[in-house]
Formats: structure tokens, sequence, C-alpha cells
């Protein structure tokens, strides 16, 4: 039996693809974007998040409990020794408060689709169906396509969130399962991809050419971080690269929020993930002017 590794279920999401839909989050991805919103799905093993706030550092049940010595205290602060730590759960277990939680589950199809056909009513009735997202799910092809199989089975409308990184193989293989591509284009300089993202968008925008050539519906996704890439240089050449495609017809902005890095704290790694701005309201409805002015539907989130 396939298997694969996700980090969460939303139900009623309401942002990715119309209508009212589910989104499944997998986990891993090969980009390590400072800016990412959900940073607990860059590594592809499960991992721990410690909400401090929530915690009493006076208990010590987690400490007692451990059977790996794992977790200790340090400056009246709970710590993991990620070393030692098996992820066998059984501090979360004791943990009356809820502070401590593991992100990352292996699951099968059926344990999704399971979940999925809780709100196939919403479905039907808003227009809406089922969101794959990250992470990056085409990083784990093989449980992507048969979870899609199941899914087109069902008759279920699904969109695919993907930064594009992947092997073409991979993504041709599932194009014709998929209802809608929603496709993030980030920054079109490829030395300051590679020192954002840690990888060259060649791979990004080659895929997303021949993608297009295939008329399979695509949603480009550009999130905006200000001092990054929300400056009218890059902008103009995502303009001017989208105007070579075909079948590109709808644009998502994304500004930047601050949720992603409140998370890093969490997984404590603060280290890699920065907190940034999102460009002024102004400077979000002139690139969306810009946008407009070149022929497509722009939105601001979706």
């Amino acid at each position: 039996m396939i298997k694969g590794i996700i980090f969460d279920i939303k139900r009623y999401a309401i942002h990715d693809g119309q209508g009212i839909r589910t989104t499944v989050f997998f986990k891993g991805c090969p980009l390590s974007c400072p800016w990412c919103h959900n940073p607990e799905g860059i590594d592809s093993n499960p991992e721990f998040f410690f909400y401090s706030k929530r915690c009493d550092k006076e208990c010590s049940e987690c400490v007692t409990a451990c059977p790996n010595n794992a977790v200790y205290k340090n400056e009246a602060s709970i710590k993991i020794d990620q070393e030692k730590c098996d992820l066998c759960g059984i501090c979360e277990d004791v943990c009356v408060y809820d502070a401590l939680k593991i992100v990352g589950k292996e699951v099968s199809v059926q344990d999704v689709m399971t979940e999925i056909e809780k709100d196939r009513i919403f479905f039907d009735e808003s227009g809406g169906g089922v969101t794959l997202s990250g992470g990056e799910p085409l990083a784990q092809p093989d449980f992507l396509e048969s979870l899609l199989l199941e899914i087109k089975e069902k008759k279920i409308n699904v969109a695919l969130d993907t930064s594009g990184y992947a092997s073409f193989d991979d993504l041709d293989s599932i194009t014709d399962k998929v209802d809608l591509f929603l496709y993030d284009l980030k920054i079109m300089d490829d030395e300051k991809h590679k020192k954002y993202t840690g990888v060259s968008n060649n791979v990004i925008l080659k895929n997303l050419r021949r993608l297009t050539e295939k008329e399979t519906p695509i949603a480009v996704r550009i999130p905006l971080v200000s001092g990054v890439n929300s400056d009218s240089h890059n902008i103009e050449m995502i303009a001017e690269y989208l105007y070579s495609l075909k079948n590109i017809k709808q644009i998502n902005l994304l500004p930047y929020h601050k949720g992603g890095y409140e998370k890093s704290k969490r997984l404590r790694k603060t280290e890699k993930f920065m907190s940034f701005k999102p460009p002024a309201d102004e400077r979000i409805k002139e690139i969306r002017k810009l946008l407009s002015d070149s022929g497509y539907i722009v939105n601001i989130g979706g």
C-alpha cells in the first residue's frame, strides 16, 4: 500500500480554489523560502511544534515520561534533544496543556479519502472540492498520483498547489487528473531565486511553459514580499514572461504575512526563517494594475 506523509488537513477552506474546499498539506519541499507560511511543510520528516505560551514550566510531566531522556528543562524552558528523540509521542500524550504536538504523520490514500468525503456535501453545494498543497505535493509523486486517481474516481474537483520544481515526467503524469494548477512564481532573476529559495528557477519556468502547452487551467500565484520580489523590475519580468505563454488568464497576488514566522518559533527554527513585511497597500494596488493592464484577471489572495 502506497503511503505518504502529510502535516494537516484543513476543512472548510475558501482560499485555495473555487467554493468550499478541503486542503491536504503534504510534508516535504525542495525549496527553503525564508518567508514560507508553512515552514512545517519543508522538512519531509515529522517534527515537534512547541507552544511555549501554553506550557506550564513547573509541570515536567513530559520530562518524566520521555523514555529516551530527550525532553529536559533548560533555564525554565522545555527543550527537546533531537538526536535522542524518536518521535514516539509519549510527551504529547501526557501534556495536559497541549503544548507539544507532533507535526507530520504517515497516511494511506484511504486515510485521506475518509477525511475528504466528510465534506462531499459542501463541495456539491458550493462548487468546491479538494486542494492538494504543502510543502510540495510533487515531492511525493507516487502517493500524489494514487490519491488523485481516487479523488477523480469520486468525481471531485481537485486543485494542485505547486512550486513547479519537479520532474516534468512526474508533472505530466498527473496533468489529466488535475482541474486547476495553482502555480507559484516568485523571483525571475535566477541568482536571486537561488539566494532566497535554495534552488534555480530554470526547472520551474520550463515546467510552466510546457504545462501551458497542454492547455491545462492554471492560476499563477505570486507571493509578494517587500524587499525581495515586489520591485517593479521583478514584476515587469514576470508579466513579460507570462505574456510569452499560452493559457494564463489569472494571477493571484499573495501578500506576505507573519504567520509562517510565528510557526518557525514553535519549530525552534527562527535561524532558518525571517520576518519580512508585506508591500504597502498602495504598492499592491500598483502591482495589480500593472498586471491587469497586461490583460490578466488579478486577485488579491486565492
